[in-house]
């Protein structure tokens, strides 16, 4: 096989795991409570690849005759962020959950970030995003101090305004960060939050950035370069594998993501297409947007044709997701959940895939297409859908 693409729909869950009451997210399913919400979905692609055959998804029939093999897929891994699922898509699974800090961070780490970047901190506690800059903006502009926060996930957020701090300072301290929180504190991404605007009317901008750990044993992505395959990075990924052996075009939406893809399968002669699709969490999920994530489902679906259409006869295109995040629901934060798994391409058996013990049998198959031994965890399902 010479070319396939993996496409990770970040937050697209698809209802409960086994242990997804043990995380606080009993009741969470993105993409079933999303379709009852609005009471059925119409999204006739995908459920003729067989979305709607995955679980039940209100609107989407289960009787279908699916065009693209499908299924779902656990996690094994302690957490539900995009680092563990990625990496998890790759192969690593996880022994512990990364450190969250759900009342804030010691005072230590916080004295010792403001002295090795000359700057003050405010904030320091668990809050979303636009809320914590909409109420911290004004401060943060008088006084030139970092607006620091986390969330449920293992993060450590710097908030900072493009016109009061440069952007490559915000960059430099959230490296400064990075290299601070290790051990105990090791958290799984350092992430760079540029805003703009004036108060009343802050807005983040597209320059965020993720300062990811280094993955702890070999990945997917190791594999492939140890082996000479060619790696295209398309979305945050290249962050989320600390740019070790992938490089990305940062897509800050969805049809960004989905133009880029197209560029790509149509000049690719040969290798692997990583793409994280990224509203679905970030502009959807996070923000409790249930009309905006129902409108990226359906742009989703008026995209599939087009898709389809790239796919050479020896491809492979699979379609996941890292966790869930459920917009219904009064949580902002990620939801641990099963994600879907569809497996689409001129010789793909539209075979049912049943349900993955782990998200890392996809990194497995895509390794076997590759003709590769499987890195770390992970059961291919390749022979399984190869017509």
């Amino acid at each position: 096989m010479t070319r396939v693409a993996l496409i990770v729909l970040d937050g697209m869950g698809i209802g409960p795991a086994p242990d997804t009451a043990e995380y606080g997210d009993a009741g969470s399913d993105s993409l079933g409570n999303v379709a009852r919400a609005v009471g059925g979905l119409h999204l006739p692609n995908l459920e003729r690849l067989g979305l709607g055959r995955c679980r039940p998804i209100a609107g989407l029939s289960r009787d279908v005759v699916a065009r693209a093999a499908y299924g779902v897929a656990l996690p094994r891994s302690p957490g539900k962020d995009s680092t563990t699922g990625h990496w998890e898509l790759c192969g690593i699974v996880l022994e512990r959950p990364f450190p969250t800090y759900p009342r804030g961070f010691p005072p230590a780490v916080l004295s010792e970030f403001s002295r090795r970047t000359g700057r003050g901190v405010i904030g320091n506690r668990v809050a979303s995003g636009t809320q914590i800059i909409d109420e911290l903006g004004a401060a943060h502009q008088r006084s030139g101090d970092w607006i620091v926060y986390t969330s449920a996930d293992s993060v450590f957020q710097v908030a900072a305004h493009e016109g009061t701090v440069p952007v490559d300072e915000l960059y430099a301290a959230c490296v400064t960060a990075r290299a601070m929180l290790d051990g105990r504190d090791a958290v799984s991404r350092v992430i760079a939050r540029p805003f703009e605007g004036t108060p009343g009317d802050y807005r983040r901008t597209a320059r965020r950035r993720d300062f990811s750990l280094e993955p702890p044993g070999v990945t997917l992505l190791d594999a492939l370069a140890a082996a000479g395959v060619p790696r295209v990075g398309i979305g945050k990924v290249d962050d989320l594998f600390a740019h070790r052996h992938i490089a990305s075009e940062h897509t800050p939406t969805n049809a960004d993501a989905y133009g880029r893809i197209e560029e790509t399968l149509g000049t690719l002669e040969r290798g692997f297409v990583f793409v994280n699709v990224i509203e679905f969490d970030q502009t959807w999920g996070h923000r409790n947007d249930v009309p905006g994530y129902v409108e990226g489902l359906q742009a989703l679906d008026a995209w599939i044709p087009r898709l389809e259409a790239l796919a050479r006869e020896d491809d492979l295109i699979i379609l996941t997701a890292d966790h869930g995040n459920d917009p219904t629901t009064p949580s902002t934060d990620h939801s641990r959940e099963a994600v879907p798994v569809l497996c689409l391409g001129p010789r793909v058996r539209p075979v049912a895939l049943g349900e993955r013990g782990t998200f890392a049998d996809v990194g497995a198959t895509v390794a076997e297409a590759f003709g590769l031994g499987v890195p770390g965890v992970g059961t291919s399902f390749l022979r399984e859908v190869r017509a």
